[in-house]
């Protein structure tokens, strides 16, 4: 047998850190930022895990207004509310999650490709 044959890649499977956050305790003092692929290029952000003292509808609106883009709150009935903004604004929700006090760089998750 050859060094080839003995060689097996490591299978790597792009929902284990989604199943891992949900059968974990203590995820919910995380915020979790993801990216969803709407159809073409288009493709939204949501922010879950705010507190429940934040004002959504005040974040959203400095979101908005800081990035140029539009969103919306969204009522789900297992995640409870969640922020959706137009476009990949990962990197841009994050830092300004951070710069506005709101958490702490270490209680961001940011998800996707």
């Amino acid at each position: 047998m050859s060094d080839l044959d003995l060689q097996v890649p490591n299978a790597f499977d792009p929902f284990a850190e989604a199943n891992a956050e949900n059968s974990g305790a203590g995820t919910k003092d995380y915020i979790h930022i993801r990216i969803q692929q709407r159809n073409g290029r288009k493709s939204l952000t949501t922010v879950r895990g705010l507190k429940k003292e934040f004002s959504y509808n005040k974040i959203l609106k400095d979101l908005k207004k800081e990035f140029c883009c539009n969103g919306t709150v969204v009522q789900d009935s297992e995640l409870g509310q969640v922020i959706q903004l137009q476009g990949d604004q990962r990197k841009n929700v994050s830092t300004f999650l951070v710069q506005a006090g709101v958490v702490k760089k270490e209680h961001i998750k940011i998800h996707g490709f």
